[in-house]
């Protein structure tokens, strides 16, 4: 078990996508070719994904496969992603060139985004645990995950995964995704890793931390990232107000990558 430090997780890729959202829906199609790599996880997890949504008779969109896709046990896209998204922002270039998820960034990002905006916005109080790790933190700081974390109303659910550390969560930008999610029971909420959060209460015990967090605010160093790299050197881009996805489930592009699986 090892004991860390809960802090701002400094070199998370954390881009909002505020304003640009329709612009990088343009480049899915492109960059997926890329990323999409037969046999990966990635992969594995989409082609899985969209059977699984095809059994259930389910709305057949991006959204709808990309939360199925995140939420699967096997294979273990989750992990795979947000250990890339802790490392990501390191630097521009690190996410330009050694990121491999920009697209399934984008679209969990996005779909997020569109559940919350599609009901008046709510907070929820819920619970993560977390295996193998005592967090710590002190009362008054403000901290955040740095990645997509799952999390669940119920307490006990949580503790199944963990109960080396646990979180107490009061999220303002986490949305509830059970709808989407293989099982319905687990009561996820997935919280992004722009939500920032003040330890309001820590208790520790000889072999595990309860951290009692509320939400504060947002906190992104980055935005439409790689849009301004492809379109914004020679000219400034005009980001106007924020636009929720197409409606549209983008059916080109999920028959290119159902294709490509």
């Amino acid at each position: 078990i090892e004991e860390k430090a809960l802090d701002m997780a400094p070199n998370s890729f954390d881009d909002q996508y505020l304003g640009c959202r329709h612009m990088m829906e343009k480049e899915l199609e492109e960059l997926n070719r890329t990323e999409f790599v037969p046999n990966s996880n990635y992969t594995k997890a989409w082609k899985n994904a969209t059977a699984i949504l095809q059994n259930r008779s389910s709305e057949l969109s991006v959204q709808a496969i990309t939360l199925m896709a995140y939420t699967l046990p096997e294979p273990s896209l989750h992990e795979d992603l947000n250990k890339a998204v802790l490392t990501a922002g390191r630097s521009i270039d690190e996410y330009l060139n050694n990121f491999d998820f920009k697209v399934m960034h984008f679209l969990l990002s996005s779909a997020l985004r569109s559940l919350r905006d599609a009901k008046p916005h709510q907070c929820y109080h819920v619970y993560r645990g977390i295996n193998n790790t005592i967090y710590t933190a002190q009362r008054g700081e403000t901290v955040r995950f740095g990645y997509f974390a799952s999390s669940s109303l119920n307490r006990t659910r949580a503790e199944m995964y963990g109960n080396h550390t646990i979180f107490l969560v009061q999220t303002c930008y986490g949305v509830p995704i059970w709808d989407y999610a293989l099982s319905y029971d687990h009561q996820e909420v997935l919280i992004p890793p722009f939500e920032t959060f003040e330890v309001m209460n820590v208790t520790r015990e000889k072999n595990r931390s309860v951290i009692e967090l509320h939400a504060q605010a947002v906190c992104n160093k980055y935005n439409c990232q790689f849009v301004k790299e492809k379109h914004c050197k020679n000219q400034p881009c005009d980001f106007i107000a924020d636009q929720s996805v197409s409606r549209d489930p983008l059916w080109g592009f999920i028959l290119a990558a159902t294709a490509l699986a």
